[in-house]
């Protein structure tokens, strides 16, 4: 690593803890070269080579979850149904599901009436212990069937197993890759990947061919990550980017730790966006206002961006 590098993170880290990292974000260290930014939230974007194209920020259904129950699963029906409504109908089409969410179910019967062409439904498997109620591990084809039936779907447009972290799951979850692979030549998903909670894990994901669309955490501030400090994440993602995966950011206020810290969302949006390498955004989503007001902060970051 050259001299002046190390100094760029030396600055970084340091303007991290006083609160003055914005200042930072278009520090090619960071951000990757590119033309002006679109500043539509809503604008459409490719995941890497995966051939999905979706918005720019997507609604995850994940928030809490575990054992197949979620904030939409214990909230009540009918507000859960609702809020989905409320992001189809301001735009929204990507719609982030997983067997460990219990969400499925909710999304069908809340988006039953859209267009479904218009929308991308992502799921994940669950292969590790714990997580689903079951002690059974059924291969991806059975699960991926089930998904499709509980969502009433033909066809899902990405799934990818869940939660990796091990540094060679793609030894370890061989068998599974390779029955998606088959799924994806009939037609029956349109891409597959991986979420990971690991580094390790990450530059698997970075070296496999395999892997079409990745979920990483990342944030400015190292809540919730691979790393407590975001800088040798944020090289892998570039990587990862520059390899033609699709890279979806998840964590970005830090599982819900910066949920009350305005200034830090609009950091941590600002640092996500401006890597020029994260796809899209997930954001799991609690009321109606959430979604509004990430809409404006989003495009709002989106404009700032382009002063830089």
């Amino acid at each position: 690593m050259t001299n002046k590098l190390k100094m760029h993170r030396r600055n970084f880290v340091k303007a991290l803890s006083l609160g003055t990292a914005h200042v930072l974000f278009s520090n090619p260290l960071y951000a990757s070269s590119g033309s002006s930014f679109a500043t539509d939230p809503l604008q459409k974007v490719k995941l890497g080579k995966s051939g999905i194209e979706t918005t720019m920020l997507g609604f995850g259904t994940g928030v809490h979850a575990g054992n197949r129950t979620s904030f939409l699963t214990r909230q009540g029906k009918e507000k859960s149904l609702a809020l989905l409504r409320h992001a189809w109908d301001k735009g929204i089409r990507f719609f982030d599901c997983a067997d460990t969410y219990g969400t499925h179910g909710f999304v069908n019967e809340a988006l039953a009436d859209m267009n479904r062409d218009e929308m991308t439904l992502s799921s994940k498997i669950w292969v590790r212990g714990g997580g689903i109620p079951e002690p059974e591990r059924p291969d991806a084809d059975i699960v991926v069937d089930r998904f499709r039936k509980e969502l009433d779907t033909d066809y899902l447009d990405l799934v990818q197993i869940h939660c990796m972290v091990e540094e060679n799951w793609t030894e370890t979850q061989k068998r599974q890759m390779d029955i998606l692979e088959n799924l994806k030549a009939k037609g029956i998903i349109r891409a597959h990947g991986v979420s990971v909670h690991s580094l390790e894990a990450m530059k698997d994901a970075l070296a496999s061919d395999w892997v079409d669309v990745i979920h990483v955490r990342i944030n400015p501030y190292g809540i919730a990550m691979d790393k407590p400090d975001p800088e040798e994440v944020v090289e892998v993602i570039h990587q990862l980017h520059q390899s033609g995966k699709g890279v979806i950011g998840m964590k970005l206020i830090g599982n819900g730790e910066l949920r009350d810290q305005s200034e830090k969302i609009d950091n941590a949006l600002r640092f996500v966006l401006g890597l020029r390498s994260v796809d899209m955004m997930i954001i799991g989503f609690e009321e109606n206002e959430q979604i509004d007001n990430y809409l404006s902060r989003t495009e709002t970051a989106l404009n700032d961006l382009n002063k830089t």
